[in-house]
């Protein structure tokens, strides 16, 4: 008996230190999430981050509607700003990352066509993500529309709930897809190769994707959380979401 008091006494201290932040997170980021949250563990172990990805729209009522979540990262600043003015979020929406949208096939394109690609008629489905709810979508239906290819496209396009199920869907359910760059910088990807199955999508075609964050009021006085939300804009997260295919300002 002795002992087992020696034993939890002596784990005690630990388990006092060590706390768990909820971080809500749009799907594409989750392709550099595993590196930022194993670089984070390394500095702080005794701070346990537990992620919740899905599309920044479907995120962002959760939030609204009292979901526990402590930092908000989103793929654009439509939404972090939204909560901040509702006073939901506790800083103003900061940018932690500039994403940019690329074209994905599992079969050989002639990418030097661009967008005018799409029409060729070989390609009878092309995956974006649901543009009402993810940044991702919403910038690929606007490249669609500034090109002036859409109308002749839009009965071959199939919708997604988010960037990473736009990603599975360009590789299986179509022909080919609108993809966060990043997606195709994850290890899974390497067999894909650039020039030959994706591209980057013109960036003169759609409104840059300056992807936000922000702390929630939910961690009003968790110091964990505010220590997630410094690194995720220190040099350091900076460095490996470079690694990813994104721009950081």
């Amino acid at each position: 008996m002795l002992k087992k008091i020696l034993i939890l006494s002596l784990l005690l201290p630990v388990y006092l230190l060590s706390s768990t932040i909820n971080i809500a997170v749009a799907t594409n980021v989750s392709y550099a999430m595993d590196e930022l949250k194993k670089e984070f563990h390394n500095l702080y172990p005794d701070i346990n981050v537990r992620v919740t990805l899905g599309s920044s729209g479907k995120l962002t009522p959760q939030i609204k509607n009292g979901a526990p979540y402590d930092v908000f990262m989103s793929a654009n600043m439509s939404y972090p700003k939204s909560l901040y003015k509702d006073k939901i979020a506790i800083t103003k929406p900061r940018i932690y990352a500039q994403g940019s949208l690329s074209y994905l096939s599992a079969k050989k394109q002639d990418f030097f066509k661009g967008v005018q690609l799409l029409k060729d008629k070989k390609i009878k489905k092309i995956a974006i993500a649901n543009p009402k709810t993810a940044p991702y979508g919403k910038a690929a239906l606007e490249a669609l529309k500034k090109s002036g290819v859409y109308n002749q496209i839009k009965n071959k396009l199939v919708y997604a709930e988010s960037a990473s199920q736009s990603l599975a869907y360009s590789i299986s359910a179509a022909d080919i897809g609108f993809v966060a760059s990043s997606a195709l910088y994850s290890p899974k990807m390497k067999k894909y190769k650039e020039g030959i199955h994706w591209s980057d999508v013109n960036a003169t075609l759609y409104t840059p994707i300056n992807q936000g964050i922000v702390l929630l009021k939910h961690a009003k006085s968790n110091r964990e959380a505010k220590i997630f939300y410094d690194f995720i804009l220190s040099p350091t997260a900076k460095k490996i979401l470079l690694k990813f295919g994104y721009k950081v300002l």
